[in-house]
């Protein structure tokens, strides 16, 4: 048992394409050790914060045509190598399309994972589900493809593949150990409780894998379609200020010349005209209209960026010292829509040091507890208070809402996996488990004081330095 443990990283990836220059894209994304360099220094001032150890690279295999890239997969598994992932084309005339292929590999290999390469609508995204009949081992790449959202995509999938393989085989792992304990005396029922919820905490953290790599991926493709014309339109209104700037100013001019105008007629309908087009007024509300063009922009740009502070993922975290209030500001702004209507924010921050952390998770925890003060909320208006502060070589953070409270009861249950208090289909009763694993690997303590009809209090406690 335990082989889950020992698993090496399954980093091998097939590439089905009929297209020798896209094989030899993607061998330069993802086979050159240099160019992953490059394209994680470019991750890091994309998504903030100093560069990451580069994982180990990938091993990338390359087939032509669907029935060539069958043939392949069934020697990886024959050999007790499979394939982690696979990139594979829509269009490959004259064999199988992508999703017969797909279908031929998935009867070899169910946990393969797939990403659709397309740079057409040859199927509605509701026709290949109907197709292929699944949706969370698959996802679409649109040609031209970004490096960077190739690599992202090659890092998430082959990592999900990983974690789906160890919680498979703990599983199996943890119901041998069953199957022998309760064969044993009444004195292994303690043993036996504490693997049953190290299973359950695995499952959870699958999970919550799942569920940060969608949102990584969901921050590249707002990076894509966002970013860039973001970009060139606050250009764009920058220069158009200026121009319009001028063009005030020739009409100034021009109004300064009108006692030069021998003609009283043209002097006359100039001020007719003036006063038609309301100039006086243009001139004070053009600059309001352009300062005002030019905020909401930098504010959608500000909240792409937080978005990505929120989302910063990688296969292979690294531990770094972070500013908890910036994860703590960009999280409020990404969950802002789901808490708007039902409290008023109230941020307490006391002067806190920078902490080594696993930002990601730790912006995992914060939003959970948000969003769970926002549901205890009744009808009426509440509030929800953020404090931080500092004491010794700890600093603590503090989510308190004025909801409904938790009863004496469930305090001590709170945390466990799957134990939730809320009607069935508001909540997995995972996102508390969840935290109180993220908090306990930062070797940290989590606190509550609630009371019925008054409210409820997290306290979070973090070390400055992980000295795991």
């Amino acid at each position: 048992m335990n082989t889950w443990e020992n698993m090496a990283p399954n980093r091998r990836i097939l590439l089905i394409d009929d297209m020798p220059s896209i094989h030899e894209d993607f061998r330069k994304v993802l086979g050159n050790p240099a160019r992953a360099a490059e394209l994680d220094e470019v991750e890091a001032a994309l998504f903030g914060g100093g560069t990451q150890a580069i994982a180990a690279g990938f091993e990338l295999d390359s087939a032509y045509q669907g029935q060539e890239g069958l043939a392949k997969v069934c020697q990886s598994l024959a050999a007790g190598q499979p394939y982690a992932m696979a990139f594979v084309d829509m269009r490959m005339p004259p064999g199988w399309d992508g999703i017969e292929t797909i279908e031929q590999l998935w009867q070899q290999d169910p946990q393969l994972q797939i990403v659709i390469c397309t740079a057409y609508a040859d199927y509605s995204w509701d026709e290949i589900l109907r197709r292929l009949a699944v949706g969370d081992r698959l996802l679409i790449l649109k040609k031209p493809f970004d490096a960077i959202e190739v690599f992202q995509l090659a890092n998430a999938l082959t990592a999900k593949r990983q974690l789906t393989q160890q919680a498979a085989l703990k599983m199996a792992d943890l119901e041998a150990a069953v199957h022998e304990r309760t064969e044993g005396i009444q004195s292994a029922n303690n043993a036996l409780t504490a693997e049953i919820m190290e299973r359950k905490q695995l499952e959870s953290r699958l999970v919550q894998s799942e569920k940060l790599a969608s949102i990584g991926q969901l921050a590249a493709g707002v990076a894509h379609e966002i970013n860039n014309p973001v970009g060139f339109v606050l250009s764009n209104v920058s220069t158009l200020n200026d121009y319009v700037e001028d063009l005030l100013d020739m009409i100034s001019a021009y109004e300064g010349a009108e006692s030069s105008i021998g003609s009283a007629d043209v002097v006359a309908a100039l001020k007719r005209l003036r006063v038609r087009l309301e100039l006086d007024h243009l001139r004070e509300d053009i600059p309001s209209l352009m300062k005002e063009t030019r905020e909401g922009l930098v504010r959608v740009r500000q909240f792409v960026q937080d978005l990505r502070d929120f989302s910063r993922v990688d296969s292979h975290q690294d531990w770094q010292w972070a500013d908890m209030h910036r994860g703590i500001d960009a999280t409020l702004n990404i969950v802002g829509n789901d808490v708007k209507y039902q409290a008023d924010i109230i941020k307490e921050y006391g002067a806190i040091p920078e902490i080594e952390c696993l930002p990601s998770q730790l912006n995992q925890v914060i939003m959970n507890l948000v969003i769970n003060a926002a549901q205890a909320i009744g009808k009426e208006r509440g509030k929800i208070t953020i404090r931080t502060g500092v004491a010794g070589d700890q600093v603590w953070i503090e989510v308190a809402d004025t909801g409904s409270g938790i009863a004496k009861e469930n305090l001590s249950r709170i945390f466990d996996p799957f134990f939730t208090t809320k009607p069935v289909g508001k909540g997995t009763g995972l996102g508390l488990s969840v935290s109180y694993g993220i908090v306990h690997k930062h070797l940290g303590r989590i606190e509550t004081q609630s009371e019925v009809g008054k409210g409820t209090t997290f306290r979070i406690v973090l070390p400055v330095r992980h000295a795991g």
